[in-house]
């Protein structure tokens, strides 16, 4: 399996929409899950989308909105495969 690339915006907005929620989500997710070797975990700042955030990028792909059931669903279905 290639590893997953998940970039978290850190932007303030994004952060105090839930991205302090989901980034702890996803941290929990990876050592619950034993993924430190398959899951590159990064924060970013500002993409001055904060309108439709909170938002994280996953494989290259913009997720907007994203809540933990969102990232549980997206991460379980990528490492499924």
């Amino acid at each position: 399996m290639d590893k997953i690339s998940i970039t978290v915006c850190m932007g303030s907005s994004c952060f105090a929409r839930g991205n302090q929620q989901n980034l702890a989500f996803i941290e929990d997710f990876i050592n619950k899950n034993n993924l430190n070797a398959e899951i590159d975990l990064a924060g970013n700042r500002c993409e001055n989308k904060c309108a439709s955030g909170p938002n994280i990028i996953i494989n290259g792909v913009e997720y907007t909105e994203v809540t933990e059931e969102k990232l549980e669903q997206i991460l379980s279905q990528l490492l499924v495969k």
